[in-house]
């Protein structure tokens, strides 16, 4: 598999990781699958068919600097930050059960080969010791698919649980205990540091690199602009007055 990078180390928002997928799927037709990690400020995704207001808490976001992105997959809402790690894996099948049956073992694999008891549910969840550590999603464009997830490596749990919690919902602490033992962080499993992880998770599934060029990076940042859209942000049915 293909290990996509950027010409240097600059940081992205969101938007531009979910541009970045879509370049490469679109201009990029390697036999290999394509893979990459990726981190950013706090924010929060939420998937393609949902309400917006019924999924993000958007006064808690804005109160605290949580940016919220759209996706073109489907699936719930997520919180992400520089704790967490994103996946992104592009393949040539336009096969999702296959695509995602693949993608999922090969998760699987990676961490087993860390020494943790990883499962994956037909949720497509991944699972360690029965507790989610991974959610994933799916979408295709003509002639490929793209999955992509977040590993929980560490998270600022205040954030992860009341920014994807619409505020007529009041956490108390027993919400918050309940929603905090369904889930886990590879941190309590590892003594790898994120870089560290970073590094052995491309070591285990990539043998190639594909450096993206500047042309490239400025390619990504025009399709980012349709992440960025407002109407494609909240839906024309709910556009900020």
């Amino acid at each position: 598999m293909i290990n996509v990078t950027l010409p240097n180390a600059e940081s992205h928002r969101l938007s531009f990781y979910l541009a970045m997928e879509e370049y490469v799927a679109r201009h990029h037709n390697e036999a290999d699958d394509l893979f990459f990690l990726w981190q950013v400020p706090p924010s929060v995704i939420f998937g393609r068919n949902q309400i917006i207001e019924n999924e993000v808490n958007i006064p808690y976001c804005r109160e605290h600097g949580i940016e919220f992105y759209r996706r073109k997959s489907g699936g719930g809402c997520v919180y992400a930050d520089r704790s967490n790690v994103m996946m992104s894996y592009i393949t040539r099948s336009d096969e999702v059960q296959t695509t995602f049956a693949r993608y999922m073992e090969m998760v699987c694999q990676m961490l087993h080969d860390l020494g943790l008891p990883a499962t994956s549910t037909q949720n497509n969840d991944v699972l360690i010791d029965g507790r989610k550590v991974s959610g994933n999603a799916f979408y295709h464009i003509p002639g490929h698919s793209i999955v992509h997830g977040t590993l929980l490596f560490d998270t600022d749990m205040e954030h992860m649980l009341h920014a994807i919690t619409p505020p007529q919902t009041k956490l108390d602490k027993h919400g918050v205990q309940s929603v905090r033992q369904r889930i886990t962080l590879l941190k309590e499993h590892t003594d790898l540091t994120i870089d560290a992880f970073k590094s052995y998770a491309i070591s285990k599934l990539c043998n190639k690199v594909l450096q993206l060029t500047d042309e490239d990076v400025r390619a990504v940042e025009a399709i980012e602009k349709e992440y960025l859209n407002i109407e494609f942000i909240y839906g024309k049915e709910n556009l900020p007055l």
